[in-house]
């Protein structure tokens, strides 16, 4: 490697384990409160899916999902801090780190989501 080359960045993202998560929405007013966003916008977003089992009984999922507007709280995590979301969401099911190792914990968890931003 010459003397000018960089240094590769690592990339980085979120883990979101939505078996845990319970849809109590922190980690989408923590995002809000965070960027100060308007009404209507905001880097996450919090989904409930119902799906019907075989034996007809309901599942509740709630999967917080990245939108555009998230950019992993950039001046936060700049300092060594853990994005909004992750430090506020009462489950610890948002977990921040370079994808290598949250892909690796990925491993374990069956319903789980990995968001990486562009």
């Amino acid at each position: 490697m010459n003397a000018t080359a960089k240094k590769p960045v690592k990339r980085m993202g979120l883990l979101i384990d939505y078996e845990y998560c319970t849809g109590c929405h922190s980690c989408e007013i923590a995002c809000k409160q965070e960027h100060n966003y308007p009404v209507g916008r905001g880097g996450l977003k919090l989904t409930e899916f119902l799906t019907e089992r075989p034996d007809k009984s309901l599942r509740i999922d709630y999967l917080p999902f990245p939108t555009m507007y998230c950019n992993l709280c950039k001046s936060r995590t700049n300092d060594g801090e853990s994005p909004s979301c992750v430090k506020h969401c009462q489950a610890s099911c948002i977990h921040y780190g370079s994808v290598k190792k949250l892909a690796e914990l990925m491993e374990s968890r069956p319903h789980a989501a990995l968001f990486t931003p562009i």
